[in-house]
């Protein structure tokens, strides 16, 4: 069974967004540590990545990292998603707290939005409400001017495909030949393995035209069987197949106006899910 032929009720971005951010940046490997879901505190107050400079004087030339210092926080939006005012001023205290919590400087931090939207209302709140400016520094990259703290806004739509293949194509809207262009990138560098998080949402979110370019290219079959995603993919294409057979027992049980604990019994499905058959 292919996993693109299995229903996915949640795509797995931000693992995905992390791995993209990795490949964006492997020039600069030996100088930076990525924390995926760093936990500001000992409450769950969670930033979707920390990116460390390990070289205090580390210079880094990529176009989405020209701002860093030597502690980078960054969020993530997925494709249906946005940075609203209210994620702005959560991830802005989320660097003040950092800063407190781990004791460095204020002004050794970064903050970085991540999206696949023009951040219109943001970027005209941050003008209008706080008197920041906003210069588009360079395509897709909107750099606010005004605060103690380098803070920037990314748009990975507008972001040049030659040099930011990996955050641009963190995408829900590809078409065939984008599709065989990573395949084709990743054929390059022998790395399926190690971004499988962000194959798996890639290829999840375009199902359609992923069946098409697999037929193009083998990299994403090999890649299903190195990660053993093809496994698990068949593995839960059968419990649901499973699931919707004792769902159709349940449903029949029901009607024959047996009790809710006889019908758990037998199917072994979710109660609540037994109930709102009643229900119905």
């Amino acid at each position: 069974m292919n996993p693109l032929d299995a229903e996915s009720p949640h795509i797995p971005w931000h693992p995905a967004f992390v791995e993209a951010l990795q490949m964006e940046l492997q020039d600069y490997a030996d100088v930076l540590e990525f924390h995926p879901e760093f936990q500001l505190t000992s409450e769950p107050l969670r930033i979707d990545c920390v990116v460390i400079k390990k070289a205090k004087n580390a210079i880094i030339k990529k176009n989405i990292a020209v701002i860093f210092r030597e502690w980078n926080l960054l969020e993530y939006k997925s494709p249906d998603d946005y940075v609203s005012a209210a994620d702005f001023y959560k991830v802005y205290a989320y660097a003040c707290l950092y800063a407190s919590f781990n004791k460095v400087p204020i002004t050794s931090l970064t903050v970085s939005f991540v999206e696949s939207h023009y951040p219109k209302k943001l970027l005209h709140h941050l003008g209008k409400d706080r008197g920041y400016k906003v210069a588009e520094t360079s395509p897709g990259i909107y750099t606010v001017i005004g605060d103690i703290l380098p803070i920037q806004v990314i748009d990975s739509r507008k972001l040049p495909a030659e040099e930011n293949l990996w955050l641009k194509s963190l995408s829900n809207e590809h078409d065939i030949f984008t599709i065989a262009n990573i395949g084709k990138e990743i054929d390059k560098q022998g790395k399926a393995a190690r971004i499988a998080a962000y194959l798996y949402a890639i290829l999840t979110a375009n199902f359609a035209v992923a069946k098409e370019a697999i037929k193009m290219k083998d990299t994403f079959e090999r890649f299903y069987e190195e990660t053993g995603l093809a496994a698990k993919a068949e593995a839960r294409g059968r419990a649901e197949g499973e699931e919707r057979k004792a769902f159709g027992i349940a449903q029949n049980m029901v009607k024959l106006g047996l009790p809710v604990e006889t019908v758990v019994s037998a199917t072994q499905l979710d109660p609540e899910k037994v109930k709102m058959l009643y229900q119905q």
